[in-house]
């Protein structure tokens, strides 16, 4: 696990040494990923699929070596099973869109959790205001854990799908959601998870989860922004209606009538971004060399350290205190508003998030503004987190 290998992190932010910890936003990119965009932009830049020239073959052949590999990173059957799309965002407004059209009537519930982030509750609330059907919320407790218990209570013959997150972009939680995918099976109901915050930090395995649904972003695991996947079970892909029109995605047009393309390209209309997917390759390839189990030990070591660390901060509050944790932390101090604290830090050259993350029914649960939300990833270091808990002390000693 190379620093070196990261050529942003050698920048200087306000005179000083950048230190990264806004990663639960977007990770920063290996030389491996910028080389691979590099070689795609000017080696083989082409359109996809429906070239005879050699340029088109190569990045055809580059586009479907990814979604191949994606297929094995994560366990589908299938490649057919893959879906690209330009980030767990649009990957649930897809299933949202698609489902809501064909299987969501009036007096249906849709079961989401309180601890979503926006992209996995407005495409819902989208297909209830459409459907007249109801959005249910699951609660989670003072600890930031998911009350599993309440879960049957919530799971009824009303229920046309369950969307979770696997990891909370806030809260760090990381959800039971093989329990959560097996107690709606028991009753039938398909499960979408969205795993943006997941795949950097463990492995996952869809078939051993039996998830419906599983989708995640390039950018949040070292794969340049505007890639995503959406992982569906064959069945039910088969099942749903097309998102989009286009191109790619249609078999034969006239005028009269459209007949749509098989698996996966019937959810792939127009030009994809060829260029970010071949990155979301390398940027697999770079995982996988150094593996994740390993990324997950020393990510489990910093965020250990650091909440040791700022745990003997007085006036310290911290946000999501889940026994099953990923790399983030979210805390506020003595009452100081966070972007204030965000403000002072920069000046120190340290990157954080400060604000509502996307989860503003978190903030209302908690009745608070927003946080401090420090985020690792494994090329971070624990002297990085000293200077950031002696920056924090002097963010509070300042503004108090």
């Amino acid at each position: 696990m190379n620093r070196d290998d990261f050529p942003i992190l050698k920048r200087d932010i306000n005179n000083r040494r950048l230190i990264y910890f806004d990663n639960a936003a977007t990770t920063q990119k290996p030389q491996t990923v910028i080389n691979a965009l590099s070689f795609y932009y000017t080696q083989c830049n082409s359109n996809i699929h429906r070239g005879v020239h050699g340029l088109s073959q190569e990045a055809t052949v580059l586009f479907e070596e990814t979604r191949s590999h994606v297929r094995s990173f994560i366990n589908a059957t299938a490649n057919h099973e893959i879906i690209f799309t330009r980030g767990t965002t649009e990957s649930i407004n897809l299933i949202a869109s698609s489902l809501g059209k064909k299987f969501v009537n009036e007096g249906d519930e849709i079961l989401i959790t309180e601890m979503e982030h926006h992209s996995n509750i407005v495409p819902w609330q989208i297909v209830c205001e459409e459907k007249k059907a109801q959005l249910q919320v699951l609660p989670f407790n003072e600890k930031g854990e998911l009350r599993i218990e309440l879960l049957d209570h919530f799971l009824t013959e009303k229920t046309k799908i369950v969307a979770v997150t696997h990891t909370s972009n806030t809260l760090g939680t990381i959800n039971d959601i093989k329990t959560i995918i097996q107690k709606a099976h028991k009753k039938n109901i398909p499960v979408f998870i969205d795993g943006a915050q997941a795949m950097s930090h463990e492995l996952i395995d869809v078939q051993a989860l039996d998830c419906d649904f599983f989708a995640f972003s390039g950018h949040k695991m070292f794969a340049p922004m505007g890639v995503g996947v959406l992982y569906g079970k064959e069945k039910w892909l088969n099942a749903l209606p097309p998102y989009q029109g286009g191109g790619e995605m249609v078999k034969q047009v006239t005028f009269e009538k459209t007949t749509y393309n098989e698996l996966p390209y019937k959810f792939e209309a127009g030009t994809p971004s060829v260029g970010d997917v071949v990155g979301l390759k390398a940027a697999i390839e770079y995982l996988e060399n150094i593996g994740i189990e390993k990324i997950a030990a020393c990510l489990q070591e910093l965020n250990q350290y650091a909440f040791h660390k700022l745990s003997k901060i007085e006036d310290i509050e911290f946000y999501g205190t889940a026994s099953r944790k990923t790399s983030i932390i979210s805390f506020n101090i003595n009452k100081i508003h966070p972007f204030d604290v965000g403000t002072i830090l920069d000046q120190y050259g340290i990157a954080v998030r400060t604000g509502h993350h996307c989860t503003q029914p978190i903030m209302k649960k908690f009745k608070i503004p927003g946080t401090v939300r420090a985020s690792f990833a494994f090329y971070n270091t624990f002297e990085e987190i000293d200077i950031f808990v002696e920056a924090v002390k002097k963010a509070k000693s300042m503004l108090s």
